[in-house]
């Protein structure tokens, strides 16, 4: 295995359009490693001039790459997956160093990302339309899907390689050229792949990754561009609205991945043990830094005690560690901005009358770790209850009745996905199709699938990736009249 020296001097650090190039004036700016907090790259900071620039490439590449057939694009995606799986520990080992996260934990967002590229290198050339006599006997319907256009991609630094695979994948899929701008903690992993891409064959202009410390900055002139015709973002639910917002000007089509509360709900006939394995996946998962963590543990009162003494037990085996070192299941939040924000949030609940079960401080000393926590008699004016934490923290509440627990896991302005545990298949319908939220995990504590849509409801956006849906958001509608 290659190593950690000559895997970073190995990755590109300057923006890609249409290969490595510096940035204008050249600025740089720095990328930590969680775990130490000390700088391991850096790399180019786009201007405002540099996301034009990646622009005018996607435009000069769009009507060639959407010409190319089908077939073709979907080849180029499946040897970029390919590509990826070829390489999966160097992708696994830049995302921990990056990100933090275990090296475990890096290697199964490899495998969940690559997937997007081979799943939709598939759904290139299933792209079809329908043709009708029309109803009146006046004439026939043809209906053509075309690309949408130029898009650009916002992506975080929570999975720096599959929620960028999720957008390019389809993207690339349907025909449109696409800029990625890489969180800013992040970016390294986007920048491997997009030098991936290219040797796999993919042309010149088609994808582009601008890094930059100023996002919002360096993409303002590429909202107001009539050239760009669809913006997708994951992220913050604050920030995604400001998007919205902002591409009202073109009226971009957009999609929105925002934040999560999720409500992780146990009623008494469910296999307690089962539920508490999925509760650990569910909960600690990329540390609890994804937007499905669960968020929220409502468990019906007569099983809350053995529940929660098992849940303890299982996540006290967690060990808090650098990524790295093969001994650690838990590694460090992404930077000191995060660990203040979980360490505000149970502080907050303790505060309120919260009981520490396991965990509540942060150990201190290099490196931004936060230990496995679990909370019980959570106060309901707790901020953690409304707030995402995404950390690896769980509270847990109580409810008696069905209806209570229901009405308890909607008890959010967010929609994202929730998870229930119940033996009862008639319950677990009620209450899969009561839940307000876009996804719901039945007795499973993880849910992600490239072959799924994967998106939400209210708060926590709109529009869908991954599945058969996904190729739709970046596809448009022609109706063609006939004689």
């Amino acid at each position: 295995m290659v190593s950690e020296t000559e895997l970073l001097e190995s990755i590109p650090t300057q923006l890609w359009i249409g290969g490595p190039v510096d940035a204008a004036g050249g600025a740089t700016f720095p990328v930590h490693n969680p775990a130490t907090g000390e700088v391991i790259a850096n790399v180019a900071d786009a201007t405002p001039a540099d996301a034009v620039r990646a622009l005018d490439a996607a435009v000069a590449a769009q009507a060639e790459w959407a010409a190319t057939p089908a077939r073709q694009r979907g080849e180029i995606l499946r040897a970029v997956f390919e590509a990826i799986t070829a390489r999966a520990e160097e992708f696994a080992l830049l995302m921990t160093l990056e990100m933090g996260k275990a090296l475990p934990e890096s290697r199964n967002e490899v495998k969940y990302g690559a997937e997007f590229f081979r799943w939709f290198s598939e759904e290139a050339a299933r792209i079809h339309g329908r043709y009708q006599p029309a109803p009146a006997g006046t004439g026939r319907i043809l209906v053509h899907k075309q690309p949408v256009g130029p898009c650009l991609a916002i992506t975080p630094w929570n999975f720096p390689l599959a929620m960028g695979t999720r957008k390019i994948g389809p993207a690339l899929a349907a025909g449109c050229t696409m800029i990625v701008k890489p969180a800013g903690e992040t970016p390294l992993t986007m920048l491997l792949l997009a030098q991936l891409c290219s040797a796999a064959g993919l042309p010149d202009g088609v994808l582009s990754v601008i890094t930059t410390s100023r996002s919002g900055a360096a993409t303002a002139p590429l909202l107001t561009d009539p050239r760009l015709r669809k913006l997708t973002f994951t992220g913050s639910t604050p920030v995604g609205k400001k998007l919205v917002e902002s591409s009202a000007h073109g009226l971009l089509r957009t999609s929105m991945e925002l934040g999560g509360n999720a409500p992780f709900v146990v009623f008494d006939d469910a296999d307690i043990d089962a539920a508490v394995q999925g509760a650990v996946l569910a909960k600690l998962r990329n540390g609890g830094e994804a937007c499905t963590a669960a968020n929220r543990f409502h468990v019906q009162n007569s099983v809350r005690r053995e529940f929660t003494e098992k849940l303890v037990a299982a996540m006290a085996e967690y060990k808090l560690g650098a990524g790295t070192d093969p001994a650690t299941t838990l590694g460090p939040l992404i930077n000191e901005n995060q660990l203040d924000t979980v360490s505000e949030l149970v502080d907050d609940a303790v505060a309120a009358g919260a009981q520490v079960k396991l965990g509540g401080k942060a150990p201190g000393g290099p490196g931004w770790y936060y230990p496995a926590t679990v909370l019980t008699d959570i106060p309901a004016q707790a901020r953690i209850l409304r707030e995402e934490v995404f950390g690896p923290v769980a509270p847990i509440v109580g409810f008696d009745t069905e209806e209570e627990g229901l009405a308890a896991a909607n008890d959010t302005e967010f929609g994202l996905v929730a998870y229930v545990f119940t033996q009862s298949l008639d319950r677990a319908l009620r209450i899969a199709e009561g839940l307000e939220t876009g996804m719901v995990g039945v007795n499973r504590g993880v849910i992600s699938d490239p072959a799924a849509p994967f998106g939400g409801v209210k708060q926590s956006g709109f529009g869908r990736e991954g599945g058969f849906e996904g190729i739709e958001e970046y596809l448009n509608t022609k109706y063609i009249a006939l004689p």
